[in-house]
């Protein structure tokens, strides 16, 4: 399955702007999420982005990119605004398709599988005459989660652990909607890993350190490199049971971080 991932916006285009967030940033981690997820523990899925870091491109550029490599499936990422006064989570698929299109039979089980996760208002399944809805030659969904001027919305949407969220149900939905077989290995095993937090300058990964420290619980930060773009991942615990993963989160989470647990298969 090739699925075409397009986290909306980017480069001079901010998006939607409100209560100090930037969509185009915001779409941006969530679409990271949900490629890093899809590839560590799925089969048989080729991933392409149409931006990785705070670029530019058209929506032309997009379609285009897309239509040529032969993408099964569009997946474009945004978050919504209208002056403060709504909220809530939609997606949209094109308004020329009828609700028999194989088209909307994917946008039935995305829309029930992301809003299991996403803790928004369901504002429920649309339609619209978007460009890359009604540019690109395959199936294309595209989802609105949240209203970033929403006060509430904004809250949800700083936390990292809501944007895992919101990544997991995408996840979710496509691996419902085209069987997607997961990933299988006897000599790997699960390890359940605590994040509380992912910083690009290093400086605000040490004090996110140091606090944790201060407060009984062992940390440190853990460099990594996503698409050319250095991260450093505060990692606060590591264990072979999600049972002991989960009560250490919370302990972690007493202290007032916005942490999760991310799930990482590893060579035994």
């Amino acid at each position: 399955m090739k699925l075409y991932l397009d986290p909306g916006h980017g480069g001079t285009d901010p998006g939607a702007t409100g209560n100090g967030l930037r969509e185009k940033d915001v779409v941006l981690d969530i679409a990271l999420r949900i490629r890093e997820q899809l590839t560590a523990n799925y089969e048989d899925i080729q991933i392409r982005m149409s931006r990785t870091n705070d670029s530019s491109k058209s929506l032309s550029q997009r379609t285009d990119e897309a239509n040529s490599w032969g993408a099964d499936y569009f997946l474009s990422i945004h978050c919504n605004a209208f002056n403060g006064a709504a909220d809530g989570y939609e997606d949209f698929i094109h308004n020329s398709l009828s609700d028999q299109s194989q088209t909307a039979i994917y946008q039935d089980i995305m829309h029930q599988e992301i809003i299991k996760f996403n803790q928004l208002r369901n504002r429920g399944q649309k339609k619209a005459n978007f460009h890359v809805l009604r540019e690109s030659a395959m199936p294309a969904f595209l989802s609105e989660n949240g209203f970033i001027d929403h006060q509430e919305d904004a809250e949800l949407m700083e936390q990292d652990t809501w944007r895992q969220s919101v990544a997991q149900g995408h996840v979710n939905g496509l691996a419902k909607a085209f069987n997607l077989k997961q990933r299988s290995d006897d000599n790997t095993e699960t390890i359940f890993k605590i994040i509380a937090g992912s910083f690009q300058v290093k400086a605000n990964a040490d004090e996110r350190v140091a606090f944790l420290k201060s407060k009984g619980i062992d940390a440190f930060a853990d460099r990594i490199v996503i698409s050319g773009v250095t991260w450093y991942r505060v990692q606060a615990g590591a264990f072979s049971s999600k049972g002991a993963a989960e009560n250490h989160l919370r302990k972690v989470q007493n202290t007032g971080v916005d942490a999760f647990i991310l799930e990482e298969q590893v060579r035994s």
